[in-house]
């Protein structure tokens, strides 16, 4: 058995045990991501430093887009319950399992408040990253190497607009007078 295999069984194992805990994985798969981005927004309408709020809200969309459009370019596989390898907590999704979308948006946010060097709100958002990630293996809807695939995009799209979108560029100079 491989070790995609092996942790997919030993996490996703889990589900069904402990109705509590059921509940709070399916919780965070569901609402994580969109909770993060609804941390992210208000930074928009910031009344200190505004530009370089407004600025870090839109670097985090951007990377949140770019990471989600990047997974669109990259080899798919079927998710581990049509294969029966896992005990499907949520409905099915019709969507190839690799690269996890999940994964992908809740790490292009984490790395782009870390690479901003907004240390705290970057790591609150690594943890909850975190644990979005495992609630995705532990309601058997994706293997750990789909997470490790998101987790990579989410970076790389993090990565691309911190080197190409910048707070004295022309696209973050209209992006922040709007609104």
């Amino acid at each position: 058995m491989s070790p995609d295999i092996a942790l997919l069984h030993a996490i996703n194992g889990l589900a069904g045990q402990f109705p509590a805990f059921d509940t709070l994985m399916i919780a965070l798969t569901q609402f994580g991501v969109p909770l993060m981005v609804l941390a992210v927004v208000p930074l928009w309408w910031a009344r200190s430093q505004r530009d370089r709020a407004r600025h870090l809200a839109a670097s985090a969309g951007l990377a949140f887009l770019g990471g989600l459009a990047l997974n669109q370019l990259i080899v798919q596989r079927p998710r581990p319950y049509t294969e029966g390898l896992s005990h499907l907590l949520i409905a099915p999704s019709a969507d190839p399992s690799f690269p996890s979308d999940h994964a992908t948006a809740v790490t292009a946010i984490a790395a782009t408040f870390l690479l901003q060097r907004r240390l705290r709100a970057g790591g609150t958002f690594a943890l909850v990253a975190l644990l979005v990630m495992i609630s995705r293996v532990y309601v058997g809807t994706h293997y750990p190497s789909d997470i490790l695939g998101g987790m990579a995009t989410g970076c790389l799209a993090a990565l691309v607009i911190r080197g190409f979108y910048t707070r004295e560029g022309w696209l973050n100079r209209r992006l922040v007078r709007l609104l």
